[in-house]
């Protein structure tokens, strides 16, 4: 018989605390406080390897829809009403103190990983007051309404110590929770015993351990001490401090919640798992907010991703970070969409990469086109296929039909761009200098701006020039080689004698050499 099932022995055969006789002053007192304001702390496990991963980034760090699952975890302690978020970190901690700490987490260092109890120890719980969240980074579907939920039902019911569980249809590898009698829904809890030390009637029941606890802090401060690691892997658990509560008479329960706050990542196929599950709420929020998806599983929109009213988005789209897209938008297939803003009555063509950029209201766009940071396209521009612009400023109704690029520019309204049009803006120096063109302007095709370069309004820019200087207002550019026409020309050489008395062949063609010899 294990340590674990002999602990649930000896408990079943102690009163449980909710059936003792009244409690003591002292015990009224404290639970009278908790209806007023109790300060909330979160405890989030992230020293973990994840070995299962087999992934040389840290575990927690891996993203969920976009996000480290330790960000995700984080959110929903701090909307949760959590004041302090004490994060427990391992493996690779500099790379998770750079993730974590920006966002207002406290890093502290679990030196060796040596179980849940011992991590927990690590964030320096005597200085806690209060209620204490100690949550999973790698568990990231779990919400801030999940948590206020749990928080709440445990200042109601008054509890010293309380574990947060759920009912799975495959338990797994996952702690189970053993209540009197064994199995029951709703019998006393008496244990949590970890799978690997479990009998197989145990191993039976499908209420689980999440891994996520809240307890009062003076609870945490005499218990922690307590535990042990005489178990099979010589760890020490965290679990156990639920009969080490039960054993010391306090009032101790299992708050039970949706499955998903039990979910946690531990290989690869998890972490797409729950991508798949944070990317379907998105899509159903976006429904129901008005948004036509013509196949909603083909969406990807991460969680700050907002969308319009009437707008259409169609198969294969990802939207990523905080982007905003008007109403009356249309975002054809193979859309990738970087935190940018488009305005109502956008039309996205085919294939178009927008990242970090604005397009105001009916600007239409692609196939196929490129919009790097800080690009502006301006209320009803047009942008076609196979055009790239970055650091751009692409004026009202300016149009830009293919095959350009536009980098470091100002375009003002009404403006031509033909096709090849290029700003030459990087220069030797490495330093990046910008064209600006006026209002009205027409550029023909294949022109090359050596930047920096100003164009007035209403000027005129020749096919195939090479602009290098300034062009005042409503001139006419023109720099390119003069045409020269030679009549009655013929591909055939004449073959002469050179002076040395070797022939020579003298070209009155394009080449050099005839392709015939």
């Amino acid at each position: 018989m294990s340590k674990h099932e002999k602990s649930y022995r000896k408990a079943a055969s102690a009163p449980h605390a909710s059936q003792a006789a009244g409690p003591d002053s002292s015990r009224g007192a404290s639970a009278a406080s908790q209806t007023t304001f109790t300060p909330l702390t979160a405890i989030i496990l992230a020293a973990g390897k994840g070995t299962r991963m087999k992934s040389p980034l840290p575990k927690v760090l891996h993203p969920v829809a976009g996000l480290p699952m330790v960000m995700r975890v984080m959110t929903a302690a701090r909307d949760a009403g959590c004041r302090e978020l004490r994060i427990v970190v391992g493996h690779g901690e500099a790379l998770v103190r750079k993730v974590v700490e920006p966002l207002g987490g406290i890093c502290f260092q679990q030196k060796e990983q040596r179980g849940t109890a011992d991590a927990v120890r690590a964030a320096d719980v005597d200085s806690i007051e209060g209620l204490v969240l100690v949550l999973c980074g790698d568990a990231p579907l779990v919400t801030a309404d999940d948590l206020k939920s749990l928080v709440q039902e445990f200042k109601e019911r008054r509890l010293d110590v309380a574990v947060i569980t759920s009912r799975l249809k495959r338990p797994g590898s996952l702690g189970r929770i053993v209540r009197q009698p064994l199995g029951s829904l709703d019998g006393p809890l008496r244990a949590i015993v970890e799978a690997s030390d479990a009998s197989s009637e145990t191993l039976r029941v499908r209420e689980v351990n999440s891994g996520a606890y809240i307890l009062k802090a003076e609870r945490l401060r005499e218990l922690l001490p307590r535990i042990d690691n005489k178990n099979a892997k010589g760890e020490f658990y965290f679990t156990d401090i639920i009969t080490l509560a039960i054993e010391a008479g306090h009032k101790v329960d299992a708050l039970r919640t949706r499955p998903a706050v039990a979910f946690g990542v531990n290989a690869q196929a998890e972490l797409a798992s729950a991508s798949r599950v944070v990317f379907n709420r998105n899509r159903q929020r976006l429904m129901a907010d008005g948004v036509v998806m013509l196949d909603p599983s083909t969406v990807y929109a991460e969680d700050e991703v907002q969308i319009g009213s009437g707008s259409v988005v169609y198969p294969n789209v990802l939207l990523r970070g905080r982007t905003r897209i008007g109403a009356y938008c249309v975002l054809e297939p193979g859309t990738h969409i970087i935190s940018s803003t488009l305005g109502d009555g956008v039309h996205v063509k085919s294939g178009c990469y927008i990242d970090h950029a604005v397009l105001e209201n009916r600007v239409s766009i692609g196939p196929y086109a490129h919009l790097r940071p800080d690009t502006t396209l301006r209320e009803e521009s047009h942008v076609g296929n196979f055009v790239e612009m970055k650091k751009t400023d692409f004026g009202a109704r300016s149009k830009a039909g293919h095959l350009t690029y536009l980098g470091d520019a100002t375009v003002g309204q009404d403006v031509n761009i033909g096709c090849g049009t290029i700003t030459c803006n990087y220069a030797p120096d490495r330093k990046k200098y910008r064209t600006v063109i006026g209002d009205g302007s027409f550029i023909g095709s294949d022109v090359q701006f050596v930047a920096p370069i100003h164009v007035g309004s209403q000027a005129t820019i020749a096919s195939g020039s090479t602009i290098t200087e300034d062009v005042p207002d409503r001139a006419l550019a023109i720099a390119r080689g003069r045409q020269v026409n030679k009549p009655e020309w013929s591909p055939k050489r004449d073959v002469t004698t050179s002076s040395g008395g070797e022939p020579s062949a003298t070209s009155t063609g394009p080449h050099s050499t005839d392709s015939k010899s």
